[in-house]
């Protein structure tokens, strides 16, 4: 791998920052530059009030720190927040990848969702059994502990998608000049709106990996691994790819 550009990773909704440490190790044993930063209300940030402009402020200090500009890498609620940040910062993101964010969050899924999302917390533990069963059953054993390693923010999910409702991720990756990869597990149910995500990029990429679930990094870390070094190589290349759907 012989690009400097630096990595920057976001989380999805319930992990944090910890949920990357494969990625990280994989790209810091090639001597690439990587950073994970944990949004509001995750992580070593559990105790702020999860927003629109809070999540992009904690992304803008991840590229300060890595000196920017990024590859930006987004998965879930990460990967709309991360289209949100390249629309309004082109010329700090070398590279976009949005994972497991093909679904406008808006409309009935995402007030379906979001009722969801408060019957589980009337649970006596708020969903945390729910939670971390699932992960577990649903991921390899390293990638659930990765997943579970920053703790449970049950708490963030309501102010979360209330905020997130609120972007508009079609027209922010139609303002986004850069190359765009969506990245997606075949089995992923965010994978709803893929091909209007993919129209609305100037410079898109599609790539499926098969037998992914959503959590599409954690579920098939290696192959999402070689996706990444395969869009690193890239950037360090400057040439760009033809849209491939699926990767095996």
């Amino acid at each position: 791998m012989t690009s400097a550009t630096p990595v920057l990773f976001v989380h999805g909704i319930r992990t944090s920052a910890t949920m990357w440490r494969r990625q990280l190790t994989i790209l810091g044993e090639a001597g690439h530059p990587a950073l994970a930063v944990d949004l509001p209300g995750h992580g070593s940030r559990l105790a702020e009030r999860f927003t629109v402009e809070g999540a992009l402020a904690a992304i803008d200090d991840g590229v300060a720190a890595l000196g920017g500009p990024v590859v930006l890498v987004g998965l879930s609620l990460g990967g709309y927040y991360a289209i949100e940040y390249a629309a309004r910062h082109p010329e700090r993101v070398a590279t976009l990848v949005a994972a497991g964010c093909c679904a406008i969050p808006s409309g009935w899924p995402l007030d379906a969702y979001r009722r969801l999302a408060r019957l589980i917390r009337r649970l006596p533990d708020h969903g945390l059994w729910l939670h971390t069963t699932l992960v577990r059953v649903l991921l390899p054993r390293q990638g659930a502990a990765d997943t579970l390693a920053g703790g449970v923010p049950l708490h963030v999910m309501d102010a979360g998608l209330a905020a997130t409702g609120t972007l508009r991720p079609l027209k922010g990756l139609s303002r986004y000049p850069g190359p765009v990869w969506l990245v997606n597990g075949a089995f992923d149910q965010f994978r709803l709106h893929e091909r209007r995500f993919l129209g609305a990029c100037r410079n898109g990429r599609l790539v499926v990996v098969p037998r992914a679930s959503h959590l599409v990094s954690l579920a098939q870390p290696e192959r999402f691994a070689t996706v990444l070094r395969g869009i690193l190589d890239d950037v360090a290349a400057g040439r760009p790819r033809p849209i491939v759907d699926p990767v095996e």
